[in-house]
């Protein structure tokens, strides 16, 4: 179909399918005090991983994410930490190919440490040094876990030129973020969530 008939067609269905993925979210949000990965207490929690366990979740996060994609600077590779990133980098790759059969978009992921066995590699996928990468990752707080990826990008050589989510908890990430020259784009904000 090709970049720009694609991203013709899906603008004129955007907002239906934002609202709907937004519903499959919401499905796993909960008011309650709970304890972050980054260790921060918050008074709501939200499971993006059972959105993108839901087929229709995956796809429309897929295609969503890559309309956001499309409308930025082009990269050459989508990916993030292991788990959180790896169902997002899928369906990001698969809207990519029903959009343009074509298209040069690779993914990765970073794991949190090297392998102990094979080749050793802590970043899996397509990845060379000097391509332009976009850092993903499902729900963001403090950014902490896409950073870790940013800098082991970085150190293997990669550039990374763009952090995306699917949604932004507004406790810091798009701070920390900020202080290290990246902008971070959300699909969803704390604006969208019911508190």
């Amino acid at each position: 179909m090709g970049r720009e008939k694609w991203i013709e067609e899906f603008a004129a269905k955007q907002d239906e399918r934002r609202e709907e993925l937004l519903q499959i979210i919401l499905q796993s949000f909960e008011e309650r005090e709970i304890t972050l990965s980054s260790g921060k207490k918050s008074n709501f929690y939200l499971d993006c991983r059972k959105a993108m366990m839901d087929p229709r979740g995956q796809v429309l996060a897929g295609e969503l994410m890559l309309f956001l994609l499309m409308r930025g600077p082009w990269v050459d590779l989508v990916g993030g930490m292991a788990v959180g990133a790896v169902p997002l980098v899928g369906s990001i790759l698969y809207a990519a190919g029903q959009s343009d059969p074509g298209t040069t978009l690779k993914g990765l992921f970073v794991r949190k440490e090297s392998k102990k066995h094979g080749l050793g590699k802590r970043i899996e996928g397509h990845f060379e040094p000097g391509q332009s990468i976009a850092v993903l990752e499902d729900t963001c707080t403090t950014g902490g876990s896409a950073l870790e990826a940013v800098d082991a990008l970085e150190a293997e050589g990669g550039k990374v030129t763009r952090a995306l989510c699917l949604v932004d908890r507004g406790e810091g990430a798009a701070e920390a973020f900020a202080e290290r020259g990246l902008t971070l784009e959300a699909l969803f904000t704390r604006s969208d969530l019911p508190i």
